[in-house]
């Protein structure tokens, strides 16, 4: 390996873009790493000779677009035309679709080049599948966007619900499902970014004012562990002293996060109707019996109240942003747990989710057992280019 499997995105882009690197070995050099490290078994799909072809196709090509041959990971709920989309579930076993999802199509136009599908756990949801924590690997990565980035010490970034079509991904919930990035940079996720929406690339912004920051510990805040607490409380008076305004800012209502599981359960129970009904016996328990039949047995009046109460949150959340520029809150309750019975608890993700805000979480240290922490920042609702300026911010004051 050359090394260039470790630059991120965005310096690879900018390489590539200058000629001092080729697709053909970028991407040689992440297969290499692949191989290297195949225990943490990420991948459920990967052909290294149509990844090299791909790359070669964008070197004779040249490089005049925004990724000019960075290698992608998809997730294996997005649909993909020239690999299996599977879900992680037996049900869709060699199943091939016949179109690129909206973002994969994207992600070519810019000159990506589509590396293979990583592991999903079953539909996206909660019942975990082969793939073990990079740094330990008795304990699970995660699951979903922000945790698992958290979990691993990388950056990631949800966006403002609608702004990245959902079409060719998996559905599970037509009010909450959101496409997420997972990567090394801001950088990277502001090239992200621009691929996704078919904008120009609009950089980060490294010189930005302090922002206001409110410190929400959120309702949840109970179940965090002590390294969580610490690490937002420390990181609350840190970014204070540098010169952010910092204040405590408090959700309502308390059980907000019940409302998210109404809207959960029902819209999950009903998007997946084909696979309850017609291949029962192939769904985990987890799925069939922990979020399908009780989403049966939802009221429709419990799911109407839900929603309201969902749009009457944001609200409420959209005049708290008028007095901060972005929320201070934990990515995940701590370090990855150990075992692979679970992804983790996802209260800190879903109550965001619900929230239909753009959120980031960045590496801020390491717990008690050695694993990273993450905090997340959240955003207004399509603010997410101010939000990656005050992460900004906020990462260098850091370390």
């Amino acid at each position: 390996m050359s090394g260039a499997e470790r630059l991120t995105a965005s310096e690879a882009a900018a390489r590539l873009a200058a000629g001092t690197l080729t697709a053909e070995t970028l991407v040689r050099d992440c297969l290499d790493r692949v191989r290297a490290r195949a225990e943490v078994k990420a991948w459920v799909w990967l052909d290294p000779d149509q990844a090299l072809a791909q790359a070669r196709a964008v070197d004779r090509a040249g490089r005049p677009s925004l990724l000019a041959g960075v290698p992608v990971g998809i997730k294996d709920v997005i649909d993909t035309v020239d690999m299996p989309t599977e879900h992680g579930s037996p049900i869709y076993r060699g199943n091939r679709p016949f179109a690129d999802a909206a973002c994969v199509a994207l992600i070519r136009a810019a000159g990506g080049v589509i590396l293979g599908k990583t592991v999903t756990t079953e539909f996206a949801n909660r019942d975990p599948r082969e793939t073990v924590h990079p740094h330990n690997p008795a304990h699970t990565p995660g699951g979903s966007t922000i945790r698992p980035a958290a979990f691993c010490g990388v950056i990631g970034y949800k966006p403002s619900f609608g702004e990245f079509s959902r079409v060719g991904i998996k559905m599970q919930c037509h009010n909450l499902d959101t496409l997420g990035v997972i990567c090394r940079s801001l950088e990277d996720v502001a090239l992200m970014r621009a691929v996704l929406l078919a904008q120009d690339l609009r950089h980060v912004d490294r010189s930005s004012a302090a922002p206001r920051i409110g410190f929400c510990r959120t309702p949840a805040w109970d179940h965090a562990d002590p390294d969580t607490q610490a690490l937002l409380e420390r990181t609350a008076s840190r970014l204070a002293a540098a010169g952010a305004v910092v204040r405590e800012v408090a959700l309502t209502p308390a059980d907000i996060l019940d409302h998210h599981r109404r809207i959960f359960e029902f819209e999950a129970a009903r998007n997946y109707a084909y696979e309850y009904e017609v291949h029962g016996d192939k769904l985990s328990a987890a799925l069939r019996d922990g979020l399908l039949t009780p989403g049966r047995a939802l009221p429709l009046s419990a799911y109407i109240e839900a929603i309201e109460t969902a749009e009457a949150f944001r609200r409420r959340l959209d005049d708290q942003f008028g007095e901060f520029d972005v929320l201070l809150a934990p990515s995940a309750v701590g370090e990855a747990p150990e075992g692979l019975g679970s992804t983790g608890d996802p209260r800190f993700n879903a109550i965001w989710t619900l929230a239909w805000t753009p959120c980031v979480t960045l590496p801020a240290g390491t717990g008690r057992k050695g694993l990273p922490l993450g905090l997340q920042l959240v955003g207004p609702r399509f603010g997410d280019e101010a939000l990656l300026d005050a992460a900004a911010w906020v990462e260098a004051r850091l370390n």
